[in-house]
């Protein structure tokens, strides 16, 4: 009976009432006023105050719901916390640790793996993930969670190529052997495929330094035409990602912070070419053909001391 309370109330008779203008309940007081109220005693109330009970209707909203209650879209997105948060999403992130576990010491590991590191039985680790391909998937995005999130304010795309470089590589050079793994499988698959004995099994879905350069660089789109931009957006997914580090880690034997110097001025420097060439009227196939024309010039060459284009 928590919905009851002592009030003054209005002459006397049955009172009914809606309360501020809504229908979600109602008052309604009752006289003469008894001196029990479900089996507990209770004190007589002075003259002239009336029992007041409040029932709620069914669809009242109870104060703190209302929120959680308007819309679909908040209820899935509850929904989906709450799943993150349950058993099921514990149990998908032992069986991540175990598959990074397994790649971090240099294997591509299949789901009987990860169910055996992780100590649960291979038709829960196939309920989960039903491929070696969507399993090595899942723990390339959970290595790369923080990157994917990546966001910038700045309006100027060199510094926001910049804050994405130095952020990003620190955390894939930590994966680093988690990302080789994706890219081995990747590479047999790929093989296989050729080969025809790929089947039906699903591909490793790669790409996604393609949205995050797109976003880098998109102050640049009012700058560069269509093609411009998007060839920008290519060649600089040839210095960001895990072939950048094959090159520059396994071939130059570069430590992580030479590796990502080398990327950076990489970066400015198509940057700076593609803006140079806009600027100009052309496009750098053209340019690189008058390179080869002059013999001793090369692309380099529209990047002159003091020329630097400033971004705005």
């Amino acid at each position: 009976m928590g919905n009851e309370r002592w009030m003054h109330a209005a002459p006397q008779g049955a009172l009914s009432r809606r309360c501020g203008g809504r229908s979600n309940f109602l008052f309604q007081a009752v006289l003469p006023l008894p001196h029990r109220c479900c089996g507990a005693a209770r004190k007589k109330p002075e003259s002239g105050c009336y029992f007041v009970r409040r029932w709620y209707r069914i669809e009242m909203i109870v104060s703190g719901q209302e929120q959680r209650l308007t819309g679909r879209k908040n209820k899935v997105r509850e929904d989906k916390a709450r799943t993150d948060r349950g058993p099921r999403a514990r149990m998908r992130k032992i069986m991540l640790d175990a598959a990074m576990r397994l790649m971090q010491d240099g294997l591509i590991p299949s789901v009987s793996d990860v169910a055996e590191a992780a100590q649960v039985s291979r038709a829960t680790a196939y309920r989960y993930f039903a491929t070696q391909a969507s399993l090595i998937q899942a723990a390339v995005d959970e290595a790369l969670g923080p990157i994917l999130a990546w966001k910038s304010e700045s309006q100027d795309a060199e510094e926001r190529v910049t804050q994405l470089v130095t952020f990003a590589y620190p955390r894939m050079e930590f994966y680093e052997a988690t990302l080789k793994a994706a890219l081995r499988l990747a590479l047999d698959q790929w093989a296989r495929k050729h080969a025809g004995t790929l089947g039906d099994e699903a591909p490793m879905v790669r790409g996604h330094r393609i949205a995050l350069l797109i976003s880098a660089v998109a102050p640049l789109k009012g700058k560069l035409n269509r093609q411009g931009f998007d060839r920008l957006t290519q060649a600089l997914s040839l210095i960001f990602g895990t072939e950048a580090f094959v090159v520059l880690k396994d071939i130059w034997g570069l430590d992580r912070k030479h590796a990502q110097d080398v990327a950076l001025w990489t970066c400015h420097a198509l940057i700076q070419a593609a803006l140079a060439g806009e600027s100009k009227g052309k496009v750098l196939p053209a340019a690189a053909r008058g390179a080869r024309r002059n013999g001793a010039r090369s692309t380099s060459a529209l990047l002159k001391t003091g020329s630097r284009v400033k971004i705005r």
